[in-house]
This record gives structure tokens, C-alpha cells and sequence, in this order.
């Protein structure tokens, strides 16, 4: 740990106090529109949603530049920084007054939002003026300056009774303006900014200060900050409205008792910093998660009345928390926040000493993004289940997910410091700071632990983690790496299936809202059909390179997880006609989770089988996972027919013609699955330790001719698939709307899923680029004729003969997505040496598997913006010519081209894999 230069103890005051002055009155700022926010909802008569939206607005620029003023602060310093944000924080508020419309106080909210960075400035500044033993008091004092929300609750409901919401305004913006002034005349320059400007070292680069961003312990730190400070803003804006509407208090009232949470989630910080220093940072947040579980189950449970049959007949009895209990409740639960507020920041300065601005921004940012986002998802879920207490369900959700990864984390660190006593070294600094306040200052003069003994065989297995792998080594894959690739195989494919099922459900879905009372148009509806390849295709190209970043069996874990929140929230938003179609885009977007798993599911499998078996298992996973698609396809229409889920699962919505329907089963049925496969990842898959790689390393991809051709041929295939699957019930509703095609439309996913698993080996044994070439002259044909039939749709048969030509398409973009990406490792297997002639043996195949996995990854996230251009397509071919021909010569054309680039490049006589395939090397 670097070390400061000593600061004397009356500048260390100085700094402090007028750090934690500053910050109050920023943040009395910041959450001005909890208070004026209500008197605008009802000057401009706005939905819950909108009043949502305007309240976390400020939020979201108050976390977007943490990150960046964090980052300016120890290259300019904290004084100059802290000075100039304030001034522009309080020209914003003033201009607020002058607003007068819905996107003027949007836009003048996003300005006031400056107020929230103030956080991160003086974190940074302030850590640097205490020793390491003093430094969780000292950042827990300055965390106090949160009472500035409190300040607003208790003060400014008076002033806009007695003068109206604008004279708010103008008082908070001249108050930050003398605080300003006061700050650049009194505050110094911190003695770690002044040192290094007087010793003419240069200020690290910007590259420098985000190298440590990509430790997963950050984005661990950040999710408990998404918590603690974002469920303290999103509360602390909340509150008064809830108040109001659950209790019927008054605004003052109501400011009054919000103050009392922001009151205790503040002051409190302090105590949390003392109790961070003394019994350890690590105890504190086991406190703070403990208790928050309690006290949020307490809130969350709503008013229930309860009827109980008797021998002398029933016993009715209701449960409700009134007004006072629920504000000592409330006031408890900020109390734990305020302790836990402080144990976070006590972990940065320790764990990362020279990068207190980066990471703090960072985790001040994720933190303060929960606070804008938070108040929005409120309002959803009120709107969806008008519910009050639905927010604070969602805070234990993410209370739960926090408490057990941090406990799982720590044992995992605790594991392997045993097991590797090399590395324990390097981190026993760390873990004694923030684990045993007693060690604080041994870790800081360097003593280490003890080295305990290696790792053993049996050790590894038991934390899946495998340090050894090597599938190329015959002898090692026969005697127990093929059983262990296999089980992963066969834990990723039915998380992939749900992926796919969750993806993909909207196809259905969007088919039947009209049915149930649901006034989308047309275009409408395609849109709700096509975002989620959209989202999902973006998502892709994230999750293409987290694999080896946090290892396969968290990742897949973790992402399999996050498919029941489109599956829940569509099991509620269908259930009321009256749904607002912006929610139900929001929906279709999170949809989009279940298409970003595919990057990461098939780049961590490819880690896990030799070259000679890799195009049969990626097809394998691809191919069943593929099969999610179809099973959605047929089960949901069976779903939807029957209260599955009984009372809980909501009431059944009646079609025009007096049919029950329980749409929301869409969604509820893919739950239990969900949940079961999210476990069977964590405890039965594996980690592969020389399979991680930052993401510079896998960034060369982006420079690979090869990469960039092999996004346009998988385009072609995947792409053709994910699209017709997601445009293929609609098209073919509106085209036939004679024909009850629901009932067959999942036979063309499930052609193409299982002739994508069913014939890997064809291109194992003749070569992928042989079969990728007669694919797509395949695909042309059929193609022109499902044109030459919706030409003739009113002939005999041309249904028939329409769906027989789609079920030919999925049948050979099934063939093409194996073939192509068994091309992959091929290709990178030649082309590795050539372009890194300098690595040789094990280090050469470590590149080869790592630019493939990474190319397998990256071109599927690519090709699934087909899930997006082919339904919009028709859409738009339609609605500029009435019929869908126009898009399916777009995508005929598209297809010449991908033939002829893979004729020139790969299967011709001079293509790169023309000798290889002739040859009958198997990849």
C-alpha cells in the first residue's frame, strides 16, 4: 500500500469538516425533487411513471459522472474539482425555474444531477488526507453529509407551502453558491496531489487509472452500493409519495417522516465507519445484509386479511403495518444502510490505495444508477401489481442475491489464500484490513500470514475450479476430461434451452394481445416482436468476453438467473390491457438477457473440448439450446389454456369470442426452470483457471479479416434462423390469417434446432466451408420459393406450400450454423501462426482457443441482430408495400453475397481452408 504524506491533524479537520459541509449541501440538492417533484406532478398531471422518471432524473447524471469526476479529482484536485461542480450545480437549479414543460424539467433535472458527484470528489479527497487505521471514521463522517436529503425533507416542504416550489429553488442555488465560495478560499490542496505535482512525476494516464476496473471484487462492491446508497436515494425519493398515497398524510407530514429514514441513513454512516475500523468491514456488511433481509421482509409484506374456518365457524383477521411502526421500520432499515454505506467505502481505500478515484467512481456510480433506476422500477411494478410494498420485495430480491454471493466470495478467497499460498501473499494485506480491524496496521507494515499447503486435487473439485486442463492431451481427455466436458455440456444446454424460451416468447405473445383487449397496430407489434433480438444481439457482444473474465460456472449461473425478470414481469404486465405499451417494450428488451447467454454459453463449451470434438459439441449445445425456441412455440399456446398456477397465478383474461386465456403463464411457467438450472450451473459446472483472459486479450479479434467475415457468413445462417423464428408466427397470422398456424409454427424451430445438433459431424468430416457453401445455395432456392407461393397465396395449397419451403430454411440455417462455427477454430488454427509466429506449442494453442472462443462469441452476437432486421423487415416491407416480398429479396440477395464469400475466402481452390478440407483434416 502506498503511503501519503502525513498531514497534521488540525488540516486533516479543516478538510473534513468542510468536505462533509460541501457534500450536505449538494446532496440537500440532489434530492430536491422528492419535495418540489410532487407539487410539478400536480402542476403537469403526471402518471406514476412519469413522476418516477423525474424524481431518479437528477440520480442518473449524479452516477453517470462519478466515475469521470472521481478520475478528474486525482489529476486536478479535490479543491478546484469539489469548487467548480458546485458552482455549475447551483447555475442548474436555478434555471429549473424557469421550466415549464415535461422535457424542460427532464433536461433542467439531468443538470441538478451534477450535485450527486460531489460523493466521489470527496471521498477521494478526504481518503487521502487520514492514515489506512483512520480512514473508515473519517469517510464514514464525510458519508454523513447524506443528511442533506433529511435537510430537504425537514425544511423545504415549509418554504413551499408558505412560498411555493420555486422559492425552494432559488434558496438551495444561492446556498450552494456561498458554499462554493467558501470552500475554494478555505479548503487546501491534498498532500498526496501537492506531492506529486511538486515532484514532476506525470499524472497516470486515464488507462492507468481504469486497469483495475475489469477485478471482479469492484463490480462485487458495486452491487452492495446499488443497495445500500441507490435503495437509500430511490427510498429517500420514494418515501414522501408513498406516504402520502399509502397513509394520507399531508406533505409535511410526509416530508417530516422520509426525513426520519434520511436522517438515520446518514448520521449514521459515521458509526459505521468507527465500527468498520474496529471490528472489520467485512462484519459490518454481514450485519447490514442480515438485518436488511429482516426488516425489508417486515415492509414488504402488504395488507392482508385473513378468513379461517373454525369448528364454530370462520375467524377473520387482517395483518397491516400502520403509519408509526412503518417509520421505525423504515428508520431502522436506514440505520443498517448508513453502517453499510461506510463498510463499502472502507474496502476501497485498502484494496486499492492508488485508484481511489477510478474504483470509488466507479462503485459511487453503480450505486447512484440504482438510485435512478430503482425509483423507475417502483412505479413498473406499482403500475403492473398495484401493490405499494412491490418495492420493497424487489430491495430483499436484491438483498438476498448480495449476501449470498458476498458470503460465497469470501469463503472462495479464504479457500484459495489456503490453497495458494503464493497468491495469499499478494492479497493478505487486503483481506487483514478489511476482514480484522486488529491487523490494520501489521497489514500496512507488510506481514503476511503463514504459507499453508498446495492445493490439492481434491480441493479444486470441490470448488470447481480446474487449475489443470488440457483436452489436446489424448491421455488426459480419456481419463476423466471428457466426463468432465461432458457435464458441463449437459448443465449448459437446458440453461441455454431457457435462454432461448425466454428470447424468443414474445413471438407468441405479441400473436395474441389483440385477442385479450390489448390496441397495439400492427407495427406495434413487430416492434415488441423485434426488440428483443435487438437488445439480446447487443447484449451478445458484452457477453462474448465475460467467460473469461469471471469464469464460466458464475457467469452461466448468474445470467441464467437474470431470465426471471422478463419472466416475471411479463407474467404480470400481460394480466391488464391497460399496460402502457412503453412497459411492454421494456419488457421485450430484458426478453433480450435470454439472447446474450448464447455469446457466453458456446465461448465457455468451446474452452472445454479438443479441436476433434469441438463442432460436434458446439452444435450439440447450440442445436438443443436452439430447441428452446420450438419448446416455447408448443408449450406456451398449451400454457396460456389453463390456470396452471392457480390463485397465484393471477386471473384468466377473455378473448372477442368468450375464450379464456392465462397469458400471463407466458412468462410464469418458465420460472421453476429457471431457478433449477441457475443452481445446477453454480453447483455442477467448472471454472477453467488458464481459460481467463482480460478483455484487451481477446480484443485482438477486432483486428482478424477472418472475424469480421465470419460475423457476415454466421449472419447468414444463425441470423436467417433467430429471425424467422421470431417473425415467423406473425408473418404468417397476417399472411394466412384463414389458417390456425400457431399450432405449427414451432416445427420450424425445432427443424432447425435439431438439424444444427444432428449434423456437426458432416462438417467434422467434409469441412465446415464445404457444407457452409452448399447451405446457402440451399437456402437461395428455398427462398424463392416461399416468394413464388405468398405470390400465389390465394392458389390451393400455397400455405402448405409456403410453410414447407420455411420448413426447408430452418432446416439449412440448422446445417449452416454448425458448419460455420466449426469453421471458426479451424480458420484460427492457421491463422495464428502466421500472424504470432513467435508462439510455439502450448502458448500457440492457448491463442488458438482463446481468439476462437472470443470469434465464436463475437459473431453470434453480431448475427443475432437478425432476431431484429427480419421481423422489422417484414414490418416495414409491409407497411411501405402491403406485403412482406420486398424484405424476402433483401434477404435472398443477402445470401448471394454470403455465398460468394464463402466460395472466394474459404471452400474455393485458392480459399484458406481448401487444401485442409481436400485433405480430410478433421478440426
Amino acid at each position: 500500500m502506498s503511503s501519503s504524506p502525513v498531514a497534521s491533524h488540525s488540516d486533516q479537520v479543516r478538510a473534513l469538516s468542510l468536505s462533509t459541509i460541501a457534500f450536505t449541501a449538494c446532496f440537500a440538492v440532489w434530492t430536491i425533487f422528492s419535495i418540489i417533484g410532487i407539487a410539478i406532478k400536480k402542476e403537469l398531471g403526471l402518471s406514476e411513471f412519469e413522476f418516477g422518471l423525474l424524481v431518479a432524473t437528477p440520480v442518473l447524471t449524479g452516477s453517470v459522472v462519478r466515475i469521470v469526476l472521481g478520475i478528474w479529482t486525482e489529476r486536478y484536485g479535490g479543491r478546484l474539482v469539489f469548487t467548480l461542480q458546485m458552482l455549475l450545480t447551483a447555475l442548474a437549479t436555478w434555471l429549473i425555474t424557469y421550466a415549464s414543460t415535461y422535457p424542460m424539467y427532464l433536461l433542467a433535472a439531468l443538470g441538478i444531477g451534477l450535485a450527486g458527484g460531489s460523493f466521489i470528489i470527496g471521498v477521494t479527497y478526504v481518503a487521502r488526507w487520514f492514515e489506512p487505521e483512520k480512514q473508515g471514521t473519517a469517510l464514514g463522517i464525510f458519508g454523513a453529509g447524506n443528511v442533506g436529503a433529511a435537510v430537504t425533507k425537514f425544511i423545504a416542504p415549509f418554504i413551499l407551502v408558505a412560498f411555493g416550489w420555486h422559492m425552494v429553488a432559488y434558496v438551495w442555488a444561492a446556498a450552494l453558491v456561498v458554499m462554493a465560495i467558501v470552500f475554494y478560499i478555505f479548503a487546501k490542496d491534498d498532500p498526496q496531489w501537492v506531492a506529486q505535482k511538486e515532484s514532476g512525476r506525470p499524472m497516470p494516464s486515464f488507462k492507468q487509472q481504469f486497469e483495475t476496473l475489469d477485478d471482479l471484487r469492484v463490480w462485487r462492491f458495486s452491487l452492495y452500493y446499488f443497495f445500500v446508497f441507490g435503495g437509500f436515494v430511490a427510498l429517500a425519493l420514494w418515501a414522501p409519495h408513498y406516504l402520502i398515497e399509502v397513509y394520507g398524510v399531508d406533505v409535511r407530514t410526509a416530508g417530516m417522516a422520509a426525513a426520519a429514514f434520511s436522517l438515520s441513513a446518514s448520521l449514521f454512516r459515521a458509526y459505521g465507519g468507527h465500527l468498520s475500523d474496529r471490528y472489520g468491514a467485512r462484519a459490518v456488511m454481514y450485519w447490514t445484509f442480515g438485518f436488511s433481509l429482516v426488516l425489508l421482509f417486515m415492509l414488504s409484506y402488504p395488507p392482508t386479511e385473513y378468513v379461517i374456518t373454525t369448528k364454530t365457524g370462520t375467524l377473520n383477521f387482517s395483518t397491516e403495518v400502520s403509519l408509526w411502526p412503518f417509520v421505525v421500520l423504515l428508520f431502522t432499515l436506514g440505520f443498517f444502510m448508513s453502517l453499510g454505506k461506510a463498510a463499502i467505502y472502507k474496502h476501497i481505500p485498502v484494496y486499492y490505495p492508488n485508484h481511489i478515484g477510478a474504483v470509488g467512481g466507479l462503485v459511487g456510480m453503480i450505486g447512484g444508477l440504482g438510485g435512478f433506476i430503482l425509483p423507475i422500477v417502483f412505479g413498473v411494478l406499482l403500475d403492473l401489481t398495484g401493490i405499494y410494498t412491490s418495492c420493497f420485495v424487489l430491495l430483499f430480491i436484491i438483498v438476498v442475491f448480495s449476501l449470498v454471493w458476498m458470503h460465497l466470495s469470501i469463503q472462495a478467497e479464504k479457500e484459495h489464500q489456503k490453497e495458494h499460498p503464493q497468491t495469499a501473499e499478494a492479497t493478505a494485506t487486503e483481506t487483514a484490513a478489511t476482514a480484522a480491524p486488529a491487523n490494520i496496521k501489521a497489514a500496512a507494515q507488510g506481514q503476511q500470514p503463514k504459507k499453508q499447503a498446495p492445493q490439492t486435487k481434491e480441493a479444486a473439485a470441490k470448488h470447481r475450479v480446474l487449475e489443470d486442463w488440457r483436452p489436446e492431451d489424448e491421455a488426459y481427455w480419456e481419463s476423466h476430461g471428457r466426463a468432465i466436458a461432458k457435464q458441463n455440456l449437459w448443465i449448459s444446454i437446458p440453461a441455454l434451452l431457457l435462454s432461448f424460451a425466454v428470447w424468443m416468447v414474445w413471438s407468441i405473445v405479441v400473436a395474441r394481445l389483440p385477442a385479450i383487449g390489448f390496441d397495439f397496430t400492427p407495427a406495434e407489434l413487430f416492434w415488441l416482436a423485434a426488440l428483443p433480438g435487438l437488445s439480446g444481439a447487443t447484449l451478445r457482444i458484452f457477453y462474448s468476453f465475460m467467460v473469461p473474465i469471471f469464469g464460466g460456472r458464475m457467469w452461466t449461473a448468474l445470467s441464467t438467473a437474470s431470465l426471471l425478470v422478463p419472466a416475471i414481469g411479463m407474467g404480470y404486465a400481460v394480466q391488464n390491457p391497460n399496460t402502457p405499451f412503453l412497459i411492454f417494450l421494456v419488457l421485450a428488451l430484458l426478453c433480450g438477457l435470454g439472447g446474450g447467454n448464447f455469446a457466453s454459453s458456446m465461448a465457455n463449451i468451446a474452452f472445454f473440448f479438443p479441436k476433434k470434438e469441438k463442432g460436434n459439441a458446439l452444435a450439440l449445445n447450440a442445436g438443443l439450446g436452439n430447441l428452446g425456441v420450438s419448446a416455447m412455440q408448443f408449450l406456451v399456446p398449451l400454457a396460456i389454456t389453463a390456470g396452471i398456477f392457480g390463485a397465484v397465478g393471477g386471473a384468466p383474461q377473455e378473448t372477442s369470442d368468450g375464450t379464456l386465456l392465462w397469458m400471463q403463464n407466458a412468462g410464469f411457467i418458465w420460472v421453476p426452470f429457471i431457478i433449477a438450472a441457475a443452481a445446477a450451473a453454480w453447483f455442477g459446472m467448472h471454472d477453467i483457471a488458464n481459460a481467463k483472459s482480460s478483455f484487451a486479450e481477446q480484443a485482438v479479434i477486432f483486428k482478424r479479416k477472418q472475424n469480421w467475415l465470419m460475423c457476415i457468413l454466421y449472419t447468414g445462417t444463425f441470423g436467417s434462423f433467430i429471425g424467422y423464428s421470431a417473425g415467423f408466427p406473425l408473418l404468417t397470422r397476417l399472411q394466412f390469417p384463414e389458417v390456425n398456424a400457431l399450432q405449427l409454427v414451432f416445427l420450424g424451430p425445432l427443424v432447425g434446432a435439431l438439424s444444427r445438433a444432428a449434423t456437426g459431424w458432416m462438417s467434422d468430416k467434409y469441412g465446415g466451408a464445404r457444407v457452409t457453401f452448399w447451405t446457402f445455395i440451399g437456402m437461395i432456392i428455398a427462398v424463392l420459393g416461399v416468394i413464388y407461393f405468398l405470390s400465389n397465396s390465394d392458389a390451393a395449397g400455397a400455405f402448405w406450400g409456403f410453410f414447407s419451403c420455411f420448413l426447408a430454411l430452418f432446416f439449412l440455417t440448422g446445417v449452416g450454423n454448425a458448419s460455420t462455427f466449426q469453421m471458426i477454430p479451424v480458420i484460427m488454427s492457421k491463422e495464428v501462426p502466421r500472424l504470432m509466429p513467435g508462439l510455439k506449442g502450448d502458448d500457440r494453442q492457448r491463442q488458438v482457443d482463446r481468439e476462437s472462443a472470443a470469434i465464436i462469441a463475437f459473431t453470434s452476437a453480431i448475427a443475432a441482430y437478425g432476431a431484429f432486421f427480419i421481423p422489422k423487415g417484414y414490418g416495414t416491407s409491409i407497411e411501405l408495400t402491403g406485403s412482406p416480398l420486398a424484405a424476402l429479396w433483401g434477404f435472398l440477395i443477402f445470401y448471394v453475397i454470403c455465398l460468394v464469400l464463402t466460395w472466394h475466402y474459404y471452400s474455393g481452390r485458392n480459399g484458406l481452408l481448401y487444401d485442409v478440407e481436400r485433405g480430410n483434416t478433421k478440426s
